[in-house]
């Protein structure tokens, strides 16, 4: 199947991407990390990478997954994931992804305290 990426918007600068398919190394990781880079230019930082309909991840997937939360953290953004299937939400485990990018069991979930960055708290000693 080919990657699809629905974009929903949640709230303003808070973006569901619904990802299906398959996601492998190639043209679906770039595309994953176009598509982000796209919502960063859009100020759209905070971003749910809603999973369900993704049947595989292999390592480079993981590594694109990992290099857009890198990219929103650094444009004071954030992500998370939402309803990763099983055999995908093993591979974040396993490779230890979980325990920075945290990961929700609905989107609703992942939504939930997801408020904008304060910019004050960097100030503050």
């Amino acid at each position: 199947m080919i990657l699809q990426i629905t974009r929903r918007t949640l709230q303003p600068g808070m973006i569901a991407l619904e990802i299906k398919g398959s996601l492998h190394s190639g043209p679906e990781c770039a595309k994953l990390s176009q598509e982000v880079d796209k919502l960063i230019e859009s100020r759209e930082t905070r971003v749910i990478f809603e999973m369900s309909g993704v049947t595989h991840a292999d390592s480079s997937a993981i590594g694109v997954i990992v290099k857009c939360f890198t990219k929103l953290k650094a444009a004071n953004g954030a992500l998370r994931i939402a309803c990763a299937q099983s055999m995908v939400e093993y591979s974040l485990k396993l490779t230890k992804v979980d325990r920075v990018i945290e990961i929700f069991p609905s989107v609703d979930q992942a939504a939930k305290g997801f408020s904008v960055p304060d910019a004050s708290a960097h100030h503050q000693a």
